[in-house]
């Protein structure tokens, strides 16, 4: 063991592997439907077997890998109906948590976020998805990580944890909603620095995020769009 290697904290190797076999799957190495062969991942990781099956059962819980009989484990791919269910889900959830935030919510906090959809928009010029996917989720993260309920936070995080192997291919899927969505940040930004009431800030939180579910449906699948509602009264 070096020097280096001796001062940096111990990480287990079940811990390495999910993390290494996440990144590839989130990096569109390892594309939906990708086997992912136990003793292949191991020898290419450099360990045994079993931190490897950890990995998998972990990245399993979270919903980025499926089993599959006489078949084994794979990359989950996007499941349309799940998909429409958490944004759904996500749209309601983390628009009360955002308009919870608002009271909460800086002037340092609002100037992070810009910096933040600053960089989602450069990103535009030469479009890297994956990027710009986790550009995304640390810009809503300053919006709603001061939610004051933590249940209610708890379902966000859930949430977010659903699409993380789904929003990569969705930008790459629709990658015009890309633009749109920098677009709409500012606009939820110039709303919570007017100290808007929270019924407008949580409604504008949750049509950012039906307009990208719009946008999937429209493109996957333009007669689901017509049965299913996006929108909430009040």
């Amino acid at each position: 063991m070096t020097a280096r290697n001796a001062g940096s904290p111990s990480i287990s190797k079940s811990e390495q592997a999910y993390t290494a076999i996440k990144a590839k799957i989130l990096g569109g190495e390892f594309t939906p439907g990708y086997r992912l062969v136990l003793a292949a991942l191991a020898a290419d990781l450099g360990c045994s077997v079993v931190p490897v099956r950890e990995a998998i059962r972990r990245l399993e819980a979270e919903d980025f890998v499926t089993f599959e009989r006489n078949v084994g484990a794979t990359v989950a791919g996007i499941d349309p109906t799940e998909y429409l269910y958490t944004m759904q889900t996500l749209s309601i959830v983390e628009g009360a948590a955002t308009a919870l935030s608002a009271p909460l919510i800086t002037g340092s906090d609002i100037a992070r976020a810009r910096t933040i959809n600053a960089q989602m928009r450069e990103c535009l010029n030469n479009f890297d998805p994956v990027r710009f996917t986790a550009l995304n989720q640390q810009f809503h993260s300053v919006l709603f990580e001061n939610c004051p309920n933590p249940h209610i936070l708890d379902l966000v995080h859930r949430g977010w944890n659903r699409l993380q192997a789904l929003r990569s291919s969705t930008f790459s899927y629709v990658p015009g909603r890309a633009s749109e969505s920098v677009a709409e940040h500012e606009a939820l930004l110039q709303i919570l620095e007017s100290g808007a009431p929270v019924e407008d800030i949580e409604r504008a939180a949750r049509a950012h995020r039906a307009s990208t579910l719009d946008a999937y449906l429209a493109r996957s699948a333009p007669e689901q769009q017509a049965h299913v509602p996006l929108t909430f009264s009040y």
